[in-house]
């Protein structure tokens, strides 16, 4: 995979501010966020972008998201320009914090992860893990930053 179409799976910069295929590329994906248009990092993983607002914080926003995870799918280690909120609405599974130990989640559980800790998430049921996720992030950053 080119770095600029993993980098477009995130969100990331990519090319922005460059012209030609790259940038072409990287307007669609700047348009499709900011439309709410669904998204994923892998086939199995899916955030849908439901609001993005201002906050009271100067130069961070809100970003609603509904997630999906597909059965047996693992997210991919990652990180976030901000801290992650998330309530889990169905399914079951485990949330990879670095530095701690996994923490099973279900419905009905959520949980909180700070701006910068890389984690990961799996699914371990059958049917999808479906989540709330709300973002308060820097504000022109992309949601999520893969991590090695």
């Amino acid at each position: 995979m080119k770095p600029i179409e993993k980098w477009a799976q995130w969100g990331g910069p990519g090319a922005w501010g460059r012209w030609g295929r790259r940038g072409l590329h990287a307007a669609v994906v700047a348009g499709a966020f900011s439309a709410g248009i669904l998204y994923a990092q892998n086939p199995g993983l899916q955030r849908t972008i439901v609001q993005r607002a201002d906050v009271s914080v100067p130069g961070r926003e809100a970003v609603v998201a509904r997630v999906e995870i597909g059965p047996g799918v693992i997210a991919g280690r990652h990180t976030h320009p901000g801290d992650e909120v998330s309530y889990v609405l169905e399914g079951e599974g485990e949330l990879l914090v670095e530095g701690k130990p996994p923490q099973v989640v279900k419905a009905g559980d959520a949980f909180v992860v700070p701006a910068g800790v890389k984690h990961d998430a799996r699914n371990t049921g059958s049917q999808p893990m479906k989540l709330v996720g709300v973002y308060v992030v820097e504000k022109g950053q992309p949601l999520a930053t893969p991590a090695p």
